[in-house]
């Protein structure tokens, strides 16, 4: 369901944090953009070879970013001054946005091969990784959104959570905690042909929500475009404003993917999706109590739970 227009402009105004454009674009891209008329030849095709090799150069300090480019670190420092700015530490710190905006599992890998670490290092730099993509989340949250989404999934008579790939492992974590809570979701796996037949049947009554990130998988993308055109309420989960899914989907939660491995790190979505189900457990205490309840009850009535004699006889 659609809130109004300075209730939705309010949710989904860019933080200031950002490091895209409203075109789509990286900080860097924009400023190359803006500055590209004043720039000299030699300094244009440098800024050039970096942005589109971020790979090679985004952990490169300004003497080894001269040395791989055999140009001096003087020349550097007055390259990035043309963009603006006045440290190279800010212009290292939006090469590695845009060049994790631009990352594919092959770049992500053959970037990390190249820093120099020892495979013990590497292990704790993962750990780090998803530890700051955590603290990212804990600080940026926005709790309206989500209670938000708790509203529409109270609302909603039927909800279909689309995640494909290795994102389907979240489309299922939230699709399941919402039936415990006793809500009709569903998290379909298949092709696209399976997932379609889900979206066309829905109507307004029902909610889609969406699971993808960066540039977005084409049948996520495809059945959140589809939702949208028969009028069904959408709700995205993503990793940037400016994503597919952010820009398609009524509103959205996003959370940080940032990995050292060559897959996304989903420790930070399923935070996000832990939050989710908390807001929705709170929605309707009281049915929810009930729900679980019925459910201990129906589990040690089932023996569902492994028990072993203390004795150990029994066991296999």
């Amino acid at each position: 369901m659609k809130s109004g227009n300075s209730s939705r402009s309010m949710l989904n105004k860019r933080p200031s944090t950002d490091k895209t454009t409203s075109a789509g674009q990286t900080v860097l891209e924009a400023r190359f953009a803006r500055a590209q008329a004043e720039l000299s030849g030699s300094r244009e095709k440098l800024l050039r070879l970096i942005l589109q090799n971020p790979e090679d150069t985004f952990f490169l300090s300004s003497r080894e970013l001269a040395k791989r480019y055999r140009v001096d670190a003087a020349t550097i420092v007055r390259t990035i001054q043309a963009l603006g700015y006045a440290k190279f530490a800010e212009f290292a710190a939006d090469l590695r946005a845009h060049f994790i905006t631009r990352i594919t599992p092959y770049t992500l890998l053959k970037a990390a091969s190249r820093e120099k670490r020892t495979l013990d290092d590497r292990i704790h730099n993962s750990l780090e990784t998803d530890l700051r993509n955590l603290q990212s989340l804990q600080s940026s949250i926005d709790t309206r959104r989500v209670i938000q989404l708790s509203k529409l999934v109270k609302r909603a008579r039927r909800i279909v959570v689309v995640g494909i790939d290795l994102a389907a492992s979240l489309s299922w974590h939230l699709s399941y905690g919402l039936m415990s809570l006793g809500f009709a979701a569903e998290g379909p796996v298949g092709g696209t042909g399976n997932i379609q037949k889900r979206v066309r049947s829905l109507t307004s009554k029902d909610l889609l929500i969406a699971i993808s990130f960066k540039q977005g998988l084409r049948e996520t993308v495809e059945a959140a475009l589809r939702a949208k055109k028969q009028g069904v309420p959408t709700f995205g989960i993503t990793d940037g404003v400016d994503t597919p899914i952010a820009r398609i989907c009524d509103s959205f939660c996003t959370t940080q993917v940032t990995s050292v491995s060559f897959a996304n790190s989903y420790v930070a979505p399923m935070a996000l999706l832990g939050t989710i189900l908390v807001a929705c457990a709170h929605t309707r205490t009281a049915r929810t109590l009930a729900l679980l309840r019925r459910s201990e009850e129906e589990d040690r009535a089932d023996h569902r739970w492994y028990w072993s004699p203390a004795n150990g006889k029994g066991l296999a």
